[in-house]
């Protein structure tokens, strides 16, 4: 790939956006098609300056600051693929602060990994004014429901800060096959991650992984069918909790092409049925700016309300 040297040196005033953000992330955000190494390099030869001053790569910038670079090289932009029109992301809560989007399945998070483009690349293409647009928090692209995404890096701060601390609560809501034994179990199963030999990566439960802990309420049974509604309320966020975690109960979710019955979900599939029953329903979070707390839910998309539908009445609870 071709570079070229920028000119002359750039300088830039940190605005809201740039505000408590790293230096090497705020330089990696403004120096596209730069190298990470090189980037690295300019911070530590003490090339760039933070109001006149060296600075280290894990500095918090504040609003106001001027940060200089040198004259870099910079890639040629390639060429990306333009997004195509669709229906606007609907969208649950939005202000000043953030917004949470009921995300369809089917559509990744974000790009990368053979996708092309994904709901935050979306999002900052129906709203090309806007200063920031940052995913919180992320769901796989086969789960439907709720996702928040920040408009200003310190709602961006607070919210993935109370994640890590647990104080955000999420439910999805799953359909797995089985009849679930227990009203009401807690999964603490360690869950790590890996990669196949074809380069794909998946989750198992292990002693060598990451705390994982899950509540599973039983909320309807289904007998002939064999099919379980289930409630999960996730107290960590691992990759692929729900998913894992059901499966290792014997209990796998509707649907699901990793960890899932495969001759089932390819039957349901010729019926009509070809997406993973899973949706975040559920979040409850204080709002980062007024202290309030906000509980939003995401009605079952319509595919998945006609396949309940469609097996009866059954058994509550």
């Amino acid at each position: 790939m071709e570079r070229k040297i920028s000119p002359a040196a750039q300088e830039w005033c940190v605005d809201e956006a740039g505000a408590g953000q790293r230096l090497d992330n705020y330089l990696l955000r403004h120096l596209k098609g730069v190298p990470k190494s090189h980037v690295y390099r300019i911070i530590r030869s003490g090339e760039v300056r933070v109001d006149g001053r060296r600075a280290q790569a894990q500095t918090r910038l504040a609003q106001g600051q001027r940060v200089r670079v040198p004259p870099v090289r910079v890639a040629e932009a390639p060429v990306r693929p333009a997004i195509p029109a669709g229906p606007p992301l609907p969208v649950i809560h939005e202000d000043e602060d953030l917004l949470v989007l009921d995300k369809p399945a089917g559509l990744a998070v974000h790009g990368g990994s053979g996708v092309a483009f994904g709901v935050i690349e979306r999002l900052r293409a129906e709203r090309p004014g806007a200063s920031l647009l940052e995913l919180v928090h992320r769901l796989d692209r086969e789960t439907s429901g709720l996702l928040m995404v920040a408009k200003r890096r310190s709602a961006l701060k607070a919210l993935q800060d109370a994640l890590r601390a647990g104080q955000v609560r999420k439910r999805y809501l799953a359909l797995v096959h089985g009849l679930v034994e227990h009203p009401l179990q807690h999964v603490r199963a360690p869950l790590f991650k890996y990669l196949t030999a074809e380069g794909e990566r998946r989750v198992r439960v292990s002693p060598e992984g990451k705390v994982a802990h899950s509540i599973v309420r039983r909320l309807r049974r289904w007998p002939q069918a064999g099919y379980t509604l289930v409630e999960v309320e996730l107290k960590t966020g691992r990759t692929h909790q729900i998913r894992v975690h059901m499966a290792h109960l014997g209990h796998p979710l509707v649907g699901d092409e990793k960890y899932g019955r495969f001759a089932a979900n390819k039957a349901l599939a010729r019926a009509g049925f070809d997406r993973m029953f899973l949706h975040a329903a559920f979040l409850a979070f204080v709002h980062p700016r007024s202290g309030l707390r906000l509980e939003l839910e995401a009605p079952l998309p319509p595919e998945l309300g006609e396949f309940l539908a469609g097996l009866g009445p059954g058994e509550e609870g």
